[in-house]
This record gives C-alpha cells, structure tokens and sequence, in this order.
C-alpha cells in the first residue's frame, strides 16, 4: 500500500507555472509543501521564490530532486516533451515517485504517459482540473483523476490544497476524458449564451439589464456566472483563453470521431470560437459574447425570414 504525500516528508517538482501552475504551486506553496518549480520561461519560476519556492534550471534537475513531480502545460507535445526522453523528467526520476499531470490533453496520451512512467517505477495519474484562475487563487477547483486508486488517495493533501472537490474516475485516462467531457458543456454553454445575449439585445432590451438578470437564473451554470459580470464591464481579459477553449474543442472532437460520437453543437461552437481567436487568442473564452453582439448588428432579418419560412412550409 503506497504511503500518503506529506508535507513535512515529501518535496515536489512543478513543471508549467502559466495560468493555472501558478496560483495552484502558490497555494502548494503557502500551504507547507517544499517545492521546486521550472518553466521554459525562467521568469515565471522565479515569481515563486517569494513564497519559499526554489527554481529548477532544467527538468531532469527537477525530478532528480523531487519524488513528487506536478505539471499544467499547454498542449498533448508540451507534456510528451516534458516527461519523456534522455532530458525528461521519466528518464531522471525517483524510483517510486508519483508524477500527477493537471494538463487538459487527449486521453491517449495520459495512457502514454503512465506507461513510460511504469518503465521507469514512477506512478503516474491524470488529473485534470476545472475551475477558472480566481477558483485556483482561492483554492476551489474541481479534480477529475484517473490512474491507480491507491496513489489517488495517497495524494489527497495535494488535492485538499488545491481542490474544493475531486473524483476519482478510473483507470489512466479517465480523468482526461472527464475533463473533455465537462469542457464540452462549459464551451457550448459559453455560445448559447453569447446567443441569448444578442437576441435579447437586438429584441431591444437593456444590455446591463440583461446581463445581470441572465446571471440570475436558475438556467446559467455558476461557471458562467461570473463571466456575466465581467461582460457588463466588456471585461475580457483571460481567466480561460480562447486558444486553450479551442485547443479542448479539438481534442473533444477529436475523441469524439475516435469513439463515434455525432457532435454538431460542438462542432458549431468551435467555429464560431476560431473567428473569434483571430481577433485575439488571448482574450477569455467568454469574448464569444463580443462577437455574437457584433453580428446582431449586422441585417439578417431576410435571412431568418426565410429560414422561419422554410420551416412552415
């Protein structure tokens, strides 16, 4: 039976400190783990040194040096990239250390992942993280993990840290798949607001109005909420960027051609979601609701009219 992660035993390595690694290793941090944080951008790791962090100049010094290794990167290469290799972190690790990786990345490769992890003695879990950068500030995210169930509860300070919530899904993989899953909704629920938004503008009520009794209602998932809130300011600023939004829609249809699930409201929202990553892929995801506004004022009245007729006859 694996040993529960202690505080005061334990040191863990944190690999990705961008919008979300960084308020989580914050709170790891302050909470009295010992951790050792890297980045590709050096800055970013050195932001940590003032809450008692120390810096890793390279991967294989981290994991070298750590027997509990943390990632939250942006991408399925970033991952690979990191973790395997003559410089990753599998080929430096601890024998009987756990790597956790937070990354929203296709299932397979979590599968991946714990499979050269066990090459090397190393337990690997996928746990994927929902919850925007205020919900990690204050330590309230949701965690979906896949893996071993013993090293899942053996990590639960690590969760109890970082989470207000966390389940334990299944086998590797899963809890990628649950990550996607959830994402789905919280995409397309993202587009059917920004629509319901522009139809009740354009149908003449006040937008502020709108917008703060929309937030509301029993039918807007407290997710959205707050998105909301910011739009009444045309507050957009990323907590979620579009690029990361459409990088999940890619790999949610993705999985979902692989296991033959039909999926036209997602397909729809990720179009809709890449026009507007061309006018900023650094905006929050939420600024769907800029650019569902800005087509309501464009003339579509012979359009519908048509589409309302068709669907008489």
């Amino acid at each position: 039976m694996m040993k529960p992660i202690r505080q005061e035993k334990d040191r863990l390595g944190f690999v990705g400190i961008g919008y979300m690694g960084r308020p989580i290793a914050r709170r790891l941090l302050e909470s009295g783990f010992k951790l050792t944080a890297y980045d590709r951008d050096h800055n970013k790791a050195e932001e940590l040194t003032r809450y008692g962090g120390t810096v890793a100049q390279s991967v294989s010094e981290l994991s070298s040096s750590c027997n509990v290794i943390l990632s939250c990167l942006p991408s399925d290469e970033a991952v690979l990239d990191i973790y395997r290799g003559p410089e990753g972190a599998f080929a430096h690790a601890q024998s009987g250390s756990v790597a956790i990786d937070l990354s929203t990345v296709y299932p397979e490769t979590s599968q991946e992942l714990s499979r050269l992890g066990s090459e090397r003695g190393v337990e690997v879990l996928d746990v994927t993280i929902s919850g925007s950068t205020p919900i990690a500030e204050n330590g309230l995210l949701t965690l979906f993990g896949g893996g071993d169930k013993q090293v899942f509860d053996a990590a639960e300070s690590i969760f109890r840290v970082i989470a207000k919530k966390y389940f334990y899904l299944g086998p590797s993989g899963s809890g990628a798949t649950m990550k996607l899953v959830v994402n789905t909704l919280l995409g397309i629920g993202m587009q059917a607001i920004a629509e319901a938004v522009a139809l009740g503008e354009k149908a003449g009520l006040d937008r502020n109005r709108l917008l703060n009794v929309l937030s509301e209602t029993a039918v807007v998932a407290p997710a959205h909420v707050g998105k909301l809130q910011r739009a009444m300011k045309s507050d957009y600023s990323p907590q979620f960027p579009i690029r990361l939004m459409n990088k999940d829609f890619g790999l949610i249809l993705n999985l979902a051609a692989a296991v033959g699930a039909r999926m036209p409201a997602t397909g729809a929202a990720f179009e809709v979601n890449a026009r507007q990553a061309d006018e900023g892929a650094e905006q929050d995801f939420s600024a769907v609701i800029r650019q569902m506004e800005a087509q309501a004022h464009l003339d579509f009245k012979d359009q519908g009219g048509t589409r309302i007729e068709a669907l008489r006859e």
